[in-house]
């Protein structure tokens, strides 16, 4: 079920072969439009990278926008403490400010749009591109999401009834 989606103009340059079933296509595939067509292995082999480091991206932008969260957080946890409304036991709301909420939407809108890009790439079920989302998946995690953990000796009896955490989020997309 190939189609072509060649120019039809008679020009001396190879259509784009795109599948919507499995494949190994490498020379004349096409991705997202008839510009990012593979004319040789270096074109090919950099558009692997490309994905490779558009996933990454992804989850760099997770994780910005997590880090971004936390700093919110430590912020109004300072005005709560420095508040002398803290101490009474009476619940404290802090809302972003508007400059705040607009950079975490950017950062979302960021994150959402690369990984729509990556969703539409593997659309084409090329191979070879789907292993580059993996690989870029696993390296941006292993590079952009380390795990710390902070525990406090004297409250670890006090905590031994909790279960620990396991993945948060499984995508962006159903977060």
């Amino acid at each position: 079920m190939d189609m072509d989606h060649g120019s039809g103009s008679g020009s001396s340059s190879a259509a784009c072969k795109i599948s919507m079933l499995w494949n190994w296509y490498t020379i004349d595939a096409c991705f997202i439009s008839k510009q990012w067509h593979i004319r040789s292995k270096g074109m090919f082999a950099g558009s692997c990278i490309g994905v490779i480091l558009l996933v990454m991206s992804v989850e760099l932008l997770r994780r910005l926008g997590k880090e971004y969260d936390a700093s919110l957080y430590r912020q109004f946890y300072r005005r709560a403490t420095a508040s002398p409304h803290g101490s009474d036991g009476a619940t404290l709301t802090f809302r972003a400010t508007p400059l705040q909420q607009l950079v975490r939407a950017f950062i979302h809108a960021c994150a959402f749009g690369a990984a729509y890009i990556v969703m539409l790439l593997a659309m084409y079920y090329n191979g070879y591109i789907i292993i580059c989302i993996f690989i870029g998946a696993g390296l941006g995690k292993f590079v952009c999401d380390w795990l710390v953990v902070k525990i406090n000796p004297d409250t670890l009896l006090e905590e031994s009834g909790k279960k620990p955490g396991g993945i948060e989020e499984t995508t962006l997309c159903c977060a």
